[in-house]
């Protein structure tokens, strides 16, 4: 056979390295692809490779989570044979959104490169924005969907549905969300039902960076049920504070104002540049919220119009759907009602990005004077007797009006939901059985082998403190990292009743009670968890869960199915002998496989 060289078409390794990412780049960025070659030495001699098949998968999934913008399409990984060996054979074409790039160097010299001869050379500024250019003059409406060939828009018309739209065949076709030549755009990517836009909300304990308590993803979902995610979880940060004035008066307030705040997220939906793959950011730190947009103004806008509240639509088919379901109103009005609120200097503009810093509300950071409020899904403002609520008047709280105003108030309907399920609460009941003596918030969370601040808050801490089984060491300063919690008279005496019943031990073991036991508080499945619990029939690998779902993307598969599983302690992850690992069912879980359908769940 005609011995094979390297050249400008054609690389060889005798191994996958560290360059791989390199190479693909290089290809993609040339004028005509070119081919790799793994199992043979630099020389042309042929070494061959060992398990193949998983060779071929790390290389595939290198090059599509590796690489901006897609890659798919543009390869091909397979095995072939040469003297008697198996070799990798890597077909790459040349791209068609250059310039391509690796994704954790970005768009820049040290993750853009192209081919030289048979070596690899970083691109210039120069040619990086050169190339740039020509590969988005087009709007989002003209470049090609980058993933599928058949997307489905079940929830995009849910929302316009419920908007009273009359739809029919030509729906899709009117929203702008084919190319010219009849092809997905990529308008109808970021709408479509599966996709893998994704919106990340990360929360920090400081004021700086270095502590992350929470990093969740929004998306790979229609954009508008992403949006309305990070809303909802916008709304939840968002704390309603009451004010307490003296004589039972109280003012309240909002740690940011609620309509500069959707105004501001909606605004970076609507104009972030989607075409580099680069989502928005919202980034929630102890004194202020931050929300990044990529892009910048848009070419043309100056910053005195975009102050002056006139707006040049980055993605005009977006901003004419965002219109239709009523999240915007007319052109330039979400900058005009921010600049009611705050001034300015909240709008940090750069060449490549937009942020908008709201700092938290003055009485809020000081600390001071005020209780927090949360908002119930019912939209009912409820005082909650909890770990943040904040009173520094010792005056106030001896004031006899104010404790007979208090004990007068008119209770919601969530308040007395809480209290009647309140001796029922397997999690209250687990919190109650751990406690021994003073303990702090991350102690208690130990004991109950909890990792999650915000799920032990809300379903363990509050409803403790809220029913009054336990209280605060320092409650004029509930939030001091020198905290702790003692059990109250109520909290010990339900500690020595309530696990001397039948009921609760067998809860404890379990984790589920009967229908015919106590008024337990139903458990909440979604659809998702349901259908999980359903498939594990053994002990599965991750892949072979969602083999069983017949669910191809990682990051959803983890967001709305283990995650939510993992939390409510319905399964839980080995490590096998051979370093593998696995999910199996709990035995919670298993007694809720069996109870499914039944009455428990709802």
């Amino acid at each position: 056979m005609i011995r094979l060289v390297e050249n400008e078409k054609t690389e060889f390794k005798s191994i996958v390295n560290e360059k791989l990412e390199k190479e693909i780049v290089a290809f993609l960025n040339s004028k005509t692809g070119g081919d790799i070659y793994i199992g043979i030495a630099d020389d042309g001699s042929i070494l061959g490779v060992e398990e193949q098949d998983k060779i071929q998968l790390t290389i595939t999934d290198r090059i599509k989570n590796n690489i901006l913008p897609t890659t798919l399409g543009l390869f091909d990984v397979y095995s072939e044979e040469i003297e008697n060996k198996t070799i990798i054979h890597i077909v790459i074409s040349s791209g068609t959104e250059k310039p391509y790039y690796i994704k954790t160097l970005g768009m820049s010299p040290a993750g853009c490169y192209m081919r030289i001869g048979s070596g690899l050379k970083q691109m210039d500024i120069s040619m990086i924005d050169r190339l740039y250019a020509s590969r988005t003059r087009n709007s989002l409406r003209n470049i090609v969907s980058p993933r599928y060939t058949n997307h489905s828009f079940a929830q995009l018309k849910i929302y316009y549905e419920e908007k009273s739209f009359q739809l029919n065949d030509s729906f899709i076709q009117n929203l702008d969300l084919y190319t010219a030549d009849g092809k997905y755009n990529y308008v109808s990517y970021l709408l479509a039902d599966v996709n893998s836009v994704s919106i990340k909300v990360a929360k920090y304990a400081g004021t700086d960076k270095c502590e992350l308590i929470e990093n969740e993803d929004y998306g790979f979902c229609s954009l508008i049920k992403a949006t309305e995610r990070v809303l909802d979880k916008l709304e939840i940060e968002n704390k309603t504070f009451t004010r307490i004035t003296g004589a039972a008066k109280r003012e309240q307030k909002r740690m940011i104002d609620r309509i500069a705040l959707r105004e501001a997220f909606i605004n970076a939906i609507v104009h972030n540049d989607y075409t580099r793959e680069v989502s928005p950011l919202v980034e929630i730190f102890a004194d202020r919220l931050v929300i990044t947009s990529y892009g910048g103004l848009i070419e043309g806008l100056s910053t005195e119009d975009f102050f002056n509240g006139r707006s040049m639509p980055r993605n005009r088919e977006l901003m004419r759907i965002f219109r239709d379901l009523e999240f915007t109103e007319h052109l330039g009005s979400g900058i005009n009602r921010i600049l009611k609120i705050y001034d300015k200097g909240v709008f940090k503009l750069s060449d490549n990005f937009l942020e908008i810093v709201f700092p938290y509300d003055e009485d809020y950071n000081n600390n001071s004077d005020f209780m927090e409020i949360i908002k119930s899904d019912s939209g009912t403002m409820q005082d909650t007797m909890h770990d943040t609520m904040q009173v520094d008047s010792e005056n106030n709280l001896q004031n006899a009006d104010y404790k007979r105003n208090l004990n007068k108030r008119k209770r919601t309907s969530e308040e007395k939901q809480i209290e009647s399920t309140m001796q029922v609460t397997m999690q209250v009941a687990l919190l109650i059985k751990e406690f021994e003596g003073c303990l702090s918030r991350t102690e208690i969370m130990k004991k109950l082998k909890l990792f999650n601040r915000d799920y032990f808050r809300i379903g363990y801490l509050q409803p403790a403190l809220i029913s009054g089984y336990i209280e605060m060491t320092m409650p004029d300063k509930p939030k001091s990292r020198f905290q702790k919690y003692l059990l109250t008279a109520k909290g010990n005496e339900l500690k020595k009743n309530l696990f001397s019943n039948k009921t609760y031990q067998s809860a404890n073991e379990t984790g589920v009670v009967s229908e015919n036991d106590f008024s337990y508080s139903k458990m909440q499945l979604n659809l998702q968890t349901e259908n999980l619990i359903k498939v594990m029939d053994s002990d599965f690998t991750f892949s072979e869960i969602m083999k069983k779902l017949q669910l191809i993307n990682k990051a959803h598969f983890k967001l709305e199915y283990l995650k939510p599983a993992l939390r409510n302690g319905i399964i839980e992850i080995l490590l096998t002998a051979d370093n593998e690992y696995k999910c199996k069912l709990t035995k919670k879980g298993m007694e809720i496989k069996k109870h499914l359908g039944g009455l428990l769940y709802e």
